[in-house]
């Protein structure tokens, strides 16, 4: 793998640790800046809000520029944003901040991937793409826990400091590594939003809103799960999270090299596995032994999903891959936020804990149902659901428009990806 995606990795590292983080960091902020533990935690849902917003935005705002620039714009964005964070006079300013920062976190990923599958042959673009997101799964292993720490024992504002500095060697690493990636003629914003009229690229998104919704359904009210129910006791709930971040990382990497080699079965398969998880997750929360198990086994399905559907979504795109790159990233935090909110309600309703992980199953099936769907377009629908290349563009003759019809510098379609 070339060594310049170990700088967009970097860059991940950074950005996972920052989205993550002020979660457990959210007590010392509310001290600080006098405000509500309940007023400290919407700065998670601001996060959120701009991701979704910042990830399609920038892209297209950004589009017309060369992608290293782009992407050396989109981590400057980052770095100022986190050293906005640290200096922070007041609630408002740290949300700002906040905000800010999300909107460089979606773009950058969106056009991370599509970087990131430019730098290497096409039989591993997904793997590419999988060690970019591994700098975020890292995140969650060691960044988050030891951001976490640095914050409680020398104030929320060393964390931000320190990962504005990461930041810092991360755009001075890509400035480095990055080669300069020419595209001939990059299609306008407009022509770029013509992709999401696509029914297999729509499809593709909403496997990506179900398919990943089940995780933050549970995931999201893990710590009461495994105290409550569980029975563990608080100060162990971060070592287990460490073994839920190890399997965020096997199951990356391992998803990534599956997706090389057959896209849509990697995509049923990790989806099949991580609705059985979800199920069983209820189950075993009543045993310390089997939720520790199920932990790791829910970190390796959740981030499986990932490399595979974000290269689902570049293949049916790969004309104008970067917005729909970006919508995708949108479409994981529409899932975190759509999960936590019917996991609350699911707990409101007075169901239990343990009903969440039959509840997420569903939601997760639902995305595996429409992922069986859009195979089954690859191979008896119109030609415009079959062909990936270029909007199902046809020639004269009626068949599918050839990579040919695929500008130079994007990922080319390849025949598992039909």
């Amino acid at each position: 793998m070339p060594i310049a995606l170990l700088a967009l990795a970097l860059s991940a590292f950074a950005i996972g640790t920052t989205e993550f983080v002020i979660m457990g960091l959210l007590p010392n902020v509310a001290a600080d800046l006098d405000v509500s533990i309940t007023s400290a935690g919407l700065l998670v849902t601001g996060y959120a809000l701009g991701v979704v917003v910042g990830a399609p935005t920038l892209t297209a705002a950004l589009g017309r520029l060369p992608r290293k620039k782009t992407i050396l714009l989109l981590s400057g964005i980052f770095l100022a944003g986190n050293l906005l964070c640290a200096v922070a006079p007041s609630y408002s300013v740290l949300m700002v901040a906040r905000f800010l920062t999300a909107c460089a976190h979606g773009a950058f990923f969106g056009i991370a991937s599509v970087v990131a599958a430019d730098l290497v042959a096409k039989e591993k673009q997904a793997s590419a793409i999988a060690m970019v997101f591994t700098g975020s799964t890292v995140a969650n292993v060691l960044g988050v826990p030891f951001g976490t720490f640095l914050g409680q024992h020398f104030g929320w504002r060393s964390t931000f400091w320190v990962v504005t500095g990461i930041a810092l060697l991360a755009t001075l690493g890509i400035a480095a590594l990055v080669p300069a990636i020419q595209q001939q003629d990059p299609p306008s914003f407009r022509a770029e939003l013509r992709v999401l009229k696509r029914r297999q690229v729509l499809l593709a998104l909403l496997i990506t809103v179900f398919g990943y919704g089940g995780v933050f359904t549970l995931f999201t009210y893990i710590t009461p799960l495994l105290t409550d129910v569980t029975g563990y006791a608080e100060s162990t709930v971060s070592w287990l999270l460490v073994l839920f971040g190890t399997g965020l990382f096997a199951g990356n990497l391992l998803a990534g090299k599956a997706a090389d080699r057959r896209l849509m079965p990697t995509i049923y398969v990790v989806l099949i596995a991580l609705s059985g998880v979800l199920l069983a997750f209820g189950a075993a929360s009543h045993s310390k032994t089997a939720a520790a198990v199920s932990m790791v086994l829910l970190g390796a399905t959740a981030f499986g999903t990932v490399p595979p559907l974000q290269m689902r979504v570049l293949a049916k795109a790969s004309d104008a891959p970067a917005v729909a790159s970006a919508f995708n990233i949108s479409a994981f935090n529409v899932a975190n936020a759509g999960g936590s909110f019917i996991g609350g309600r699911v707990i409101s309703a007075g169901l239990g804990l343990p009903a969440l992980g039959p509840v997420a199953a569903a939601i997760s099936f639902v995305g595996l149902l429409i992922a069986f769907y859009s195979g089954w377009l690859d191979r008896h629908g119109r030609p415009q659901d079959r062909d990936i290349a270029v909007a199902g563009a046809v020639n004269g003759a009626g068949a599918p428009a050839g990579p040919s019809a695929v500008p130079d510098g994007l990922p080319q379609p390849s025949a598992e990806a039909r």
